[in-house]
């Protein structure tokens, strides 16, 4: 009997955390389709959830995009570390399911890992405005966020708006640390 109840308590234990990480209980949605040649360039971060892998960025974050011949997006992602250096990490993404899916993987391993399913991340679209300009892109968990834009800053009225539709979508906008550009707040 005493068995029963530990695995009754670790499956609500799982259940419970499997809950909190869908944030509002809701699925996750993606933007209806990604045209990813319009969806290619620079995007500058505005703001993120905090994350180990950019602990050390302080400032002047970006993403570049390449279609390459394969299909792939060459990815490449940059920021100022305190030092005043700028750091680089080179990757690349692949579309998931149909041309119009909002749904990528990313991966910055070592392409000989790329067979280990461990190696990609999500990188879902999840709000984009009609003109490519400012988007937010996430995954599944909800655990990480960004919200990137076309240029460096962003009006307020159109970031608070996205921020609403955010936090419908069930994020803790609070968690969104703005990410300093050229300096500047």
């Amino acid at each position: 009997m005493r068995c029963k109840h530990i695995i009754t308590l670790l499956c609500l234990g799982m259940l419970n955390a499997m809950a909190q990480a869908q944030g509002s209980g809701q699925e996750l949605t993606t933007i209806k389709a990604l045209d990813v040649a319009r969806y290619m360039g620079t995007w500058y971060e505005i703001a993120k959830y905090p994350n180990r892998f950019q602990k050390k960025c302080v400032g002047e974050t970006r993403a570049e995009y390449r279609l390459e011949p394969d299909g792939t997006l060459q990815v490449i992602n940059r920021c100022r570390q305190s030092s005043g250096e700028m750091q680089e990490a080179k990757g690349v993404a692949r579309q998931l399911g149909e041309a119009t899916s909002a749904k990528l993987e990313v991966r910055f391993a070592p392409w000989w890992l790329s067979f280990l399913p461990s190696v990609w991340g999500n990188y879902w679209v999840i709000d984009l405005d009609k003109d490519y300009q400012l988007a937010a892109v996430s995954e599944p968990s909800r655990e990480y966020l960004w919200v990137l834009s076309r240029t460096p800053k962003v009006d307020q009225k159109t970031y608070q708006e996205l921020l609403r539709r955010l936090a419908e979508k069930g994020f803790d906008i609070k968690k969104l640390e703005l990410t300093r550009q050229e300096g500047v707040l």
